[in-house]
C-alpha cells in the first residue's frame, strides 16, 4: 500500500467506504472513545472540521475499546452519543482494534508510517494522525496533544 487512499473502512451505518473518497484532502485520523478522560476533545475536533473542512479538510473518527474499555457501545449507541453530545459532523467508522493481531490494515499502515516516542503501538484513545493532500502521514500526536494545538500545522497542510 502506498498510502491511505488504498485502504477501506466501514462506516458507523456500516457502508464500506474508500478512503479514496477523501484523496486530496487534508486528514486528521483519530481513534476515539465516548467514555474516556480525552472525550471533550470531539468538541475542538468538531471545531477543526468547521472550521477547515470548507478547505478541504477531514477528521475520520475510529472508535476503539482497546484502551481501558472506554467504547464499549454498539456502532448506533457511539453515533448517538456523538451526535447528542458533541455534535460531531465528521465522518465516524466503526468501532476496531489499533493494536495487536487484530488491528485494522489502516491502522498498521498509519503507526508503520509513523512510529510513536516509545515505539509504534498506539498508547491510548486520542492518538492523533495527520496526512497530507497526497496521502502521505506527515505527523503523530499524543492523546495529550490537543486538537486546538494542530491548526499552525494544519493550515499549514492546506
Amino acid at each position: 500500500m502506498s498510502s491511505i487512499y488504498d485502504f477501506t473502512a466501514t462506516s458507523l451505518g456500516g457502508e464500506d467506504v474508500s478512503l479514496n473518497r477523501f484523496a486530496g484532502q487534508v486528514l486528521l485520523i483519530v481513534n476515539t472513545a465516548s467514555a474516556c478522560g480525552f472525550t471533550p476533545q470531539y468538541k475542538g475536533l468538531e471545531k477543526l472540521q468547521q472550521a477547515y473542512g470548507p478547505r478541504g479538510f477531514s477528521i475520520l473518527g475510529f472508535p476503539c475499546n482497546q484502551f481501558g474499555r472506554q467504547e464499549p457501545g454498539n456502532a448506533a449507541q457511539i453515533q448517538q452519543f456523538c451526535a447528542s453530545n458533541y455534535a460531531v459532523s465528521f465522518p465516524m467508522f466503526d468501532k476496531i482494534d489499533v493494536n495487536g493481531d487484530h488491528a485494522h490494515p489502516l491502522y498498521q499502515y498509519l503507526k508503520s508510517e509513523k512510529s510513536g516516542l516509545l515505539g509504534p503501538s498506539i498508547k491510548w484513545n486520542f492518538t492523533k494522525f495527520l496526512v497530507d493532500r497526497s496521502g502521505k502521514v506527515v505527523a503523530r500526536h499524543a492523546p495529550t496533544t490537543t486538537p486546538e494545538a494542530l491548526t499552525k500545522e494544519i493550515e499549514a497542510l492546506l
